[in-house]
């Protein structure tokens, strides 16, 4: 059970205005789209890719980090590793299974010739977008078990965009798009409730002490 008391008490740490911009950012804050990001190979894309999830208000990021490992950037990624949960796997099936286990559809990006221009897809349910590494794009896994595929229209002599821009574009278009929509977007009441307290914490100085002393009154 949610411990609103200690919320509110905790709460008491911040100023208002960073306690008004916590429910701001959080109105606008979707689960419904997801993002994955599968063996990026370059430190700062991952990074770059984190960031505009924060920016654009995707919640969840998910991480395949088999063949390269540890690809964030804290640096870059300028403290919204903070803000947007980040979850890692060892393996593209696992990703994929427990993304499809709770109810995604896998929506991979590719410049392939019979992909959704961005434009055209529709949201109808809930998707998770992955993005692939630098050179190859993503795996055979991906592209088999895929549940559709999109890609940005261009019109120049380039075929792909580096993955952290082509992440940006698409993710800003389809925020947009889903938050005109009548598709139950927004996070629901207790994991708003969940999402105030855990920035509430990691905006406190020595938090831990705060709470054990809190709970031994």
């Amino acid at each position: 059970m949610f411990n609103d008391d200690l919320l509110t008490y905790l709460e008491g740490y911040l100023t208002e205005s960073r306690r008004l911009r916590f429910l701001k950012v959080l109105q606008h804050r979707t689960r419904y789209l997801t993002v994955a990001i599968e063996d990026v190979f370059q430190l700062h894309n991952t990074s770059a890719v984190l960031r505009s999830c924060d920016a654009f208000g995707i919640q969840e990021v998910h991480v395949v980090e088999d063949r390269f490992g540890q690809r964030l950037d804290k640096n870059i990624a300028m403290g919204a590793e903070q803000w947007v949960d980040v979850n890692r796997y060892q393996t593209t099936s696992e990703c994929i299974t427990a993304l499809k286990d709770t109810g995604y559809q896998i929506i991979a990006t590719t410049p392939h010739d019979d992909s959704c221009l961005l434009h055209d897809f529709e949201l109808t349910t809930k998707t998770a977008l992955f993005f692939g590494t630098e050179k190859e794009g993503l795996s055979e896994e991906v592209l088999q078990k895929a549940d559709g595929f999109i890609k940005v229209p261009m019109v120049g002599f380039s075929e792909s965009l580096n993955v952290s821009v082509s992440a940006a574009i698409i993710i800003q278009a389809l925020t947009q798009k889903l938050r005109k929509s009548n598709l139950p977007w927004q996070l629901s009441d207790i994991e708003l409730l969940e999402k105030r307290l855990d920035w509430t914490k990691k905006s406190i100085k020595d938090v831990e002490g705060i709470i054990e002393r809190y709970l031994s009154k």
